[in-house]
């Protein structure tokens, strides 16, 4: 795609066209905002603004137009999200507001750009401001430096010829005496400082700025002739200081031949080992491949129910109500759902952009793209994290939807990365990669995109396709753990996984096993009508950071501890198999309950004395109903017989096949969610 790009001036700005380039992206202008004359730098949180008096000389480097803004905002909203959760407009004076004018001058001029380069590496608050621009002007950013190690960053720019010079310190370690120096000539030293103090190797914690005088993509050298050393403070714990360029001047070059440019591995070491593993499968560990049709109900029940445990709100079971005689649009009926949901949250005094986690269930994912249409027009920022996949729903019905919402959503975080990158794969719907509530974690489904393209490996392949959905899930609970602070790695209290076909059954489990070596949760195999992009596999994760509130013994006081949840499994009579993720003195946890039809006494009763389901049932906030063919009427009896009146709500979800890490063809599952 033809793009443009934004323009500090810095290595990483100008490393990060290398990389569009090597992606096939072409770049056709620059854009850069700046402090007003007389000013040489602005305390921005957007924007490198040292170094202006150079940026046109870069962009006449790199032999494209150069667009630039003053900027006249300030940092009104410095929260983790910008912007309303149901709207998609910016904050009027805001600075990153001059961001959105002033890519909207640059599309006036270049209607045909679709993208823009963006040069973050770690700013969580840069990359969402950015993001929300882009979105708001249909524009995809560019961000392939996003979340890369930084120490191999450096010298992969080091590698690649950037010739970058330190034009602002304000790091411990760093004086006046490195200004002017190269990236080359710092790396030991940055390296030293990274190892004694922690700070960030490629100075994301503001350490100091850099002015590019080379790049692969240059035209020309930038030579500096004059520069004026202008120090702001010098203290014992840091000076702060910046070069004031007063002459500089271009030199041609003779252009270099193709760049050698270092690209991160698709896959990390411990993923790479998972897709080796279902690689080496002999062809008969797999069975053939066949798909039986789950059928049609008629006997579940079409209204939406709801209830409130503390701050969560579950609703389950939200269609459309289409009739068969109804020539009403797939379009329509996803606003009469939203409608339904609205309704039912209104009683709890919630919108719909309150929802955490959303699961989309449809009847054929032809319907896919038209349903994203409307679905995003119900949500701004940080939307709910979400799962969608088709299954063989009960006719009339096309659309079924069920959530999770919380009414505190002031202590809501999310991950909500929209650009293209080498990290995980960016939106391809209105959902963010995770929500964070009271230290519960709901990861949207996870295909097996490659990032930095959002393609599917071609020719198909299970094994990396399985491989890449398990990365995908690691790197966004990494990357939310940094957002929030740090300190927890999360623990798995649920792990679905969608596969497209029974085929691809044994393979996924063995990539599982591979991953999942020391740690266990209750976790479901479910085969299903067909997934988003025609992907075979789908990671879906409910996890816990482990952090939980605990009284103290002497005071009572409540005081935060890290625990690991317990995990335990066991059979019923030979009928029924369950699993459980729970902690002491909390009641976050997650069952599973898997049974078979045609037996006698299926005693769900019985199930209810089992002591480490004593949590559950007093705290059991949804229900999810998995059963195979023809099981609907089983399944709902079952949950009949487990619940007490008034029962939880409850979403049935018709499968093509159920199994557990143990078991396969299970006739229904119970997946219950506690809170």
């Amino acid at each position: 795609m033809k793009y443009v790009a934004l323009l500090s001036g810095g290595k990483d700005s100008c490393y990060n066209l290398l990389h569009c380039k090597r992606n096939g992206h072409e770049l056709v202008s620059a854009a850069s905002l700046g402090p007003e004359p007389g000013k040489e730098e602005l305390d921005s949180y957007m924007y490198q603004t040292v170094g202006q008096d150079a940026i046109e000389l870069v962009a006449r480097a790199l032999d494209v137009p150069l667009h630039r803004r003053i900027i006249s905002g300030q940092a009104l909203e410095q929260g983790s999200e910008y912007g309303a959760r149901n709207a998609a407009g910016g904050i009027q004076g805001d600075e990153t507001e001059d961001l959105y004018a002033l890519l909207s001058t640059v599309k006036s001029h270049h209607p045909d750009i679709q993208g823009v380069s963006v040069g973050a590496i770690l700013s969580n608050y840069q990359r969402v401001r950015v993001e929300h621009v882009c979105r708001r002007l249909s524009l995809t950013p560019l961000c392939y430096l996003w979340q890369r190690d930084q120490g191999e960053l450096m010298a992969e720019m080091i590698a690649a010829g950037m010739e970058a010079i330190l034009i602002k310190v304000a790091g411990i370690g760093l004086t006046v005496r490195h200004l002017g120096n190269t990236l080359a000539q710092m790396e030991p030293t940055l390296i030293k400082l990274n190892n004694l103090y922690g700070a960030h190797i490629c100075g994301e914690g503001g350490e100091y700025e850099t002015l590019t005088l080379d790049c692969p993509l240059f035209k020309h050298r930038i030579s500096l002739m004059e520069v004026e050393t202008v120090i702001h403070s010098d203290s014992a714990f840091g000076t702060v200081a910046y070069l004031r360029i007063k002459i500089a001047t271009l030199h041609p070059k003779t252009l270099p031949g193709p760049t050698a440019l270092a690209v991160p591995e698709l896959l990390d070491e411990g993923f790479a080992s998972v897709r080796d593993r279902i690689t080496q499968l002999p062809s008969n560990a797999l069975p053939a491949p066949t798909r039986s049709n789950p059928g049609s109900s008629s006997v579940l029940s079409s209204n939406p129910q709801s209830q409130k445990l503390g701050p969560w709100i579950a609703i389950s079971n939200v269609c459309s109500g289409r009739d068969d005689k109804s020539d009403r649009s797939i379009e329509d009926e996803v606003r009469q759902c939203f409608a339904v949901l609205q309704e039912e949250l209104a009683r709890y005094s919630l919108e719909v952009p309150d929802c955490t986690n959303i699961n989309v269930f449809l009847s054929s994912m032809d319907f896919f793209a038209a349903v994203n249409v409307v679905y995003s027009t119900f949500f701004g920022t940080s939307p709910p994290a979400r799962a969608c996949v088709a299954v063989d729903l009960p006719p009339p019905c096309r659309v079924r939807l069920d959530c999770i919402a919380h009414s505190r959503t002031s202590e809501r975080h999310a991950l909500h990365v929209q650009s293209l990158s080498y990290w995980a794969p960016a939106n391809i719907g209105p959902y963010s990669q995770a929500i964070m509530m009271d230290d519960r974690v709901f990861i949207s489904g996870q295909i097996g995109l490659i990032p930095g393209s959002l393609s599917l490996p071609s020719p198909q392949s299970l094994a990396l396709e399985t491989a890449l959905s398990l990365q995908h899930v690691k790197r966004v609970t990494n990357a939310l753990s940094s957002n929030t602070g740090g300190g927890w790695t999360g623990h798995s209290q649920l792990v679905l996984y969608w596969l497209a076909n029974l085929s691809d059954l044994s393979g996924v489990k063995h990539g599982h096993a591979a991953l999942e070596k020391e740690t266990a949760a209750p976790t479901l195999f479910l085969v299903v009508k067909d997934l988003p992009k025609n992907a075979i596999v789908e990671k879906q994760v409910v996890l816990h950071t482990g952090r939980v509130s605990i009284p103290d013994e002497d005071d009572g006081e409540l005081a935060v501890q890290k625990r690991t949840p317990i995990f335990e499994k066991g059979d019923h009579l030979d009928i029924f198999h369950w699993e459980i993720s729970r902690f002491e003195n909390t009641p976050s946890s997650c069952v599973i309950i898997c049974g078979r039809s045609g037996t006698e006494d299926p005693s769900p009763h019985a199930l209810r004395s089992e002591r480490a389901f004593d949590a559950a049932w007093a705290h059991t906030l949804s229900v999810r109903i998995f059963y195979g063919p023809s099981q609907e009427s089983a399944a709902s009896i079952f949950f009949d017989h487990l619940f007490d009146a008034p029962r939880p709500p409850a979403t049935f979800i018709p499968c093509t096949n159920i199994s557990t890490e143990g078991q396969d063809d299970w006739d229904y599952v119970t997946c219950i969610l506690t809170a």
